[in-house]
């Protein structure tokens, strides 16, 4: 991407407390963080995983009029649509099964404050057409109840995904995306940064030594061009768990080329599958040609269902443990629809008690 030019001391641009970087492209973010905070406008943070989201989140509710409110963090990638749901909005005693008592929702909560919903493309339909009135009309029910509750909650949402395509793709409301999209801020990758590498590895060297007692003097030159060099997918969080790994084996004075380079030569192995064995085409061959000697003498015509409902039960199973039974993370991941998924978890038996 190509940043304009900031003057050299501008205060709007100023690197902001707790967050190293001092490339155009953090100077850029720092300048919109600094102009929306003072506002009342709803922000869209848009980056991709370990850029530092919360990180921003953060520093706009504390430089805005709500800093002495509270702040609210919610992941609607890690709940299912029913807890997401009563954790947002709350609930009321026996609302659904296990609703004991009654709960404040996280919205309630974060009233006169910020509540930040982090994985924000995650959330499903029903939830998003909830959300969209909060939006609008800053009021909300709690699950099970009718009494309507109005809260002064600024919104601040994040994706780590394109949510124009997740609108193209029909799974995100039109409506709800312009209503996020007050203000959105790119929050850049750190291989379009590189040249914040430095000082974020000497800032992560320092907190980690204090923490691991460890009197380190620094990064050899070598090793630092190691890490220039690295393209960081995992971006600053990688670059983070690297450097604490390297301060906790380090027995020398300095953290060296060796080490950096043993340490992302691993990475790059665990994150490159290795082929094992049999490919899926020649296992589900395999399936099938088992399944055809084991019910040989089987003429009750249930063979087709024994061998692909019983994969499909499987595969479903599987992914709905991968995406923590969040349905719509889980349908995409199929690629199916959401309506079709829920009916064959119906189907087999894998819809959570909560929604029994």
């Amino acid at each position: 991407m190509n940043f304009q030019r900031l003057p050299e001391h501008d205060p709007l641009d100023a690197p902001l407390p707790g967050i190293v970087g001092n490339s155009p492209a953090m100077r850029a973010v720092y300048r919109l963080v600094r102009l929306v905070a003072p506002t009342r406008a709803t922000v869209l943070l848009v980056g991709e995983t370990g850029t530092g989201k919360e990180l921003i989140a953060r520093a706009i509710h504390q430089l805005s009029p709500r800093a002495d409110g509270p702040y609210i963090r919610v992941n609607c990638g890690a709940l299912t649509e029913t807890l997401l749901e009563s954790e947002l909005f709350g609930h009321v005693k026996g609302a659904f099964t296990g609703a004991v008592d009654n709960k404040t929702g996280r919205f309630e909560a974060a009233h006169t404050g910020t509540i930040f919903l982090d994985e924000i493309a995650s959330m499903s339909p029903k939830l998003q057409v909830k959300l969209l009135r909060v939006l609008q009309e800053q009021e909300f029910e709690r699950v099970g109840d009718s009494r309507t509750i109005r809260v002064d909650t600024r919104v601040i949402a994040a994706t780590n995904v394109s949510l124009e395509d997740e609108v193209t793709a029909g799974r995100f409301r039109n409506d709800l995306y312009y209503r996020l999209n007050v203000v959105p801020i790119y929050l850049p990758p750190l291989r379009e940064r590189k040249e914040d590498i430095p000082a974020l590895a000497e800032f992560f060297l320092r907190r980690y030594c204090q923490e691991n007692h460890k009197e380190i003097q620094g990064i050899e030159p070598a090793a630092m061009e190691l890490l220039m060099q690295h393209n960081w997918p995992g971006n600053v969080r990688e670059l983070e768990n690297d450097i604490e790994r390297a301060v906790v084996l380090c027995q020398e004075d300095w953290i060296t080329a060796d080490m950096i380079r043993e340490q992302l030569q691993t990475a790059r192995r665990l994150r490159t599958p290795r082929p094992q064995g049999e490919s899926v085409p020649e296992l589900i061959a395999r399936l099938v040609r088992a399944g055809l000697r084991q019910f040989a003498d089987d003429a009750s015509g249930k063979l087709y269902e024994l061998l692909v409902g019983g994969l499909e039960r499987e595969l479903i199973e599987q992914v709905l443990r991968e995406c923590h039974y969040t349905q719509i993370k889980a349908a995409a991941r199929l690629g199916i629809n959401r309506n079709t998924l829920h009916k064959k978890m119906i189907e087999y038996g894998l819809v959570p008690d909560e929604e029994n």
